[in-house]
């Protein structure tokens, strides 16, 4: 039955992920969630491990880790038939103020660490030639011109990136890819255990302040999306023969999006004759 079906859920302790993991577990499904404790997965949840749920303490940044948590899901339920990774975190900051450490930091964990549950992941799906895989960016790995979150920003357009690059590997291994791009929604997102600053500012960057400022005392806790109906969408899609590659999620979310498609065609059509200019045959 559909409501059999294993999920695998990284970043499970909080925010969509928690969201998501409660709805499945009530919805009968068997679901591994993951956070770097087990502790506060149980207490967020609400549960311990039970014969439908398996909660697992994982750093994603560390392979065998990752390996290890995936093995004990396969031990426990078979298989993994969806696969959502969540796990990350904002980074807020002018591109020139975030150092090296600061920003291969948000790399690692938003890009590298959903590389590594995907590679130890597929060997299962490739053998029984099927499979979903969710990953989750942010429509700001769609649109990033938004003052101060450039790095964040980035992460989410490698996941977006690699995730249309997997899509077209895995489909014919009966495999399916989708990025996921969710607006605000509101959840703790915004609080200080999931948005880091940089350690260094920089006071010329008026902008990024007032935009940092902004997101910690008005954006947070009045974000317009609802968590439990963006996860019951993706929920719902998952049950989809064919999920789409792109995904996005929320009023402001289509938007963004829309209005960025539109600058892009406008750009193409304005510059289009020095576009097509540059071919040998032009």
């Amino acid at each position: 039955m559909e409501n059999k079906k294993v999920w695998f859920v990284t970043g499970a302790s909080k925010g969509l992920g928690l969201s998501l993991v409660k709805q499945l577990l009530s919805a009968g499904y068997n679901v591994a969630a993951t956070s770097r404790t087990v502790n506060s997965l149980n207490k967020a949840v609400g549960s311990e491990e039970s014969e439908s749920f398996l909660p697992l303490e994982v750093t994603i940044t560390n392979e065998q880790s990752v390996k290890d948590a995936v093995s004990k899901t396969i031990e426990k339920f078979g298989s993994i038939d969806v696969l959502v990774n969540n796990a990350g975190y904002g980074l807020f900051g002018a591109l020139e103020e975030l150092s090296d450490e600061e920003t291969r930091q948000n790399f690692d964990i938003n890009v590298f660490g959903s590389l590594n549950v995907i590679r130890q992941t597929l060997p299962y799906m490739r053998e029984k030639r099927s499979g979903k895989i969710f990953n989750i960016a942010s429509v700001g790995g769609f649109r990033a011109d938004f003052p101060g979150v450039g790095i964040y920003c980035s992460t989410k357009f490698a996941v977006a990136g690699f995730t249309e690059g997997l899509a077209s590997e895995v489909q014919e291994l009966g495999i399916s890819a989708t990025v996921v791009y969710p607006g605000y929604f509101r959840t703790d997102f915004l609080s200080s255990d999931s948005m880091a600053a940089p350690k260094n500012s920089i006071q010329d960057y008026a902008t990024s302040r007032a935009s940092i400022e902004a997101h910690e005392k008005e954006i947070a806790g009045n974000q317009p999306g609802d968590p439990e109906k963006a996860v019951a969408v993706l929920i719902k899609i998952a049950s989809e023969e064919k999920p789409p590659v792109h995904l996005f999620l929320g009023k402001d979310a289509y938007e963004m999006a829309n209005g960025k498609i539109e600058i892009i065609t406008s750009n193409l059509e304005k510059y289009k004759s020095l576009t097509v200019s540059t071919d040998f045959d032009s």
